[in-house]
């Protein structure tokens, strides 16, 4: 439970990052909402690793690279499942704010971030 709940502090940091660099993104820069979301993804995955990695799971055993590639994987494809369903969101519904379909989209990616960072990242040999 422990863990849970240090995961959920990590997505918050995260979410806040995600959320913040967007819209600083979306106000003080050209760059549209899919642009954007991909700086702003970038940004978050680096900080909630540093969070993860010292205080949700502890290192993993793993050298630093190995666990990075690991937590990369898993990062990368939580991302797309994100970014997917962000991009699907604002496409099928124009009237739709980047944040609110930021926020869907990251709820429903939560659950395979923490199931693969758990079992395959931070797992000990």
């Amino acid at each position: 439970m422990k863990k849970l709940v240090r995961f959920g502090i990590a997505g918050g940091l995260g979410f806040v990052i995600d959320a913040g660099v967007l819209a600083l993104l979306l106000h003080l820069t050209p760059l549209g909402p899919f642009i954007a979301r991909l700086i702003a993804i970038a940004l978050a995955m680096a900080a909630t690793w540093a969070f993860n990695r010292t205080f949700t799971f502890d290192r993993s055993g793993r050298s630093l690279a190995a666990e990075g590639v690991r937590y990369g994987s898993v990062g990368i494809t939580a991302a797309l499942v994100n970014y997917g369903l962000y991009s699907a969101l604002l496409l099928s519904i124009p009237a739709l704010q980047p944040l609110a379909a930021m926020v869907f989209a990251t709820a429903a990616s939560m659950f395979f971030s923490f199931y693969g960072y758990s079992r395959f990242v931070f797992r000990g040999e």
